[in-house]
Parts: C-alpha cells; structure tokens; sequence
C-alpha cells in the first residue's frame, strides 16, 4: 500500500475515515492551497520532527506533484511507521480531479 489516489481519499474524507494528512511542501505552497485539517511539515524538517507523528496512526503523505511526499513516505515506513500512504499526482492531481476550485501552481 504505498499509494492512494486522490479519488480514493476523497472517498475516505467524505465517509469521515480520514487519515492524518502530512503536508510536506514549502510554507509558500501551503498559502496557495492546502487539504483542511493537515499537519504541515516541510520535507527539510521532517528527519527532526517525526516525533511529532505518531508511528501507528494511518498517514497520507501530499506535496504538489508526489514526487516529495513520496520520499518522504518511504522514509517513514523505513522508521517503522505502520501505514504510510503516498498522495499519487499530489495537490496537483486533486485539483484536476476532486477539487478544480483549488488553486493550482
């Protein structure tokens, strides 16, 4: 299970099943556009800060395109969290498809 498509988690989000979201872009990202309720750590902070997850939770991980939550994904399940889940296209990808009012970069 490394990926979740924006489809799918919007179904999760609507049935109020939500994983804890982990947004890892840059502060100047977040301003644009965000998913509500997300835990926001950039990528360059995330070695220092996994204290902050709880490692048994179920977390998707989301950046702008997927290439970056991705890593930062792997990188999680290699500490041991249980169940980590990349968002596949990223916030860019949920704009086309979920949400086109969301503000694209």
């Amino acid at each position: 299970m490394d990926g979740i498509t924006a489809e799918e988690l919007k179904s999760r989000l609507d049935r109020h099943a939500a994983p804890l979201l982990l947004d890892v872009r840059q502060d100047w990202e977040t301003k644009l556009c965000r998913l509500p309720n997300s835990v926001h750590i950039p990528i360059e902070e995330i070695e220092v800060r996994t204290d902050e997850l709880n490692p048994e939770d179920e977390i998707v991980v989301y950046c702008h395109q997927g290439v970056r939550s991705a890593a930062v994904a792997e990188y999680l399940r290699s500490l041991g969290f249980k169940s980590v889940r990349n968002l596949a296209g990223g916030l860019d990808h949920w704009a086309r498809v979920v949400d086109p009012s969301m503000r694209r970069y």
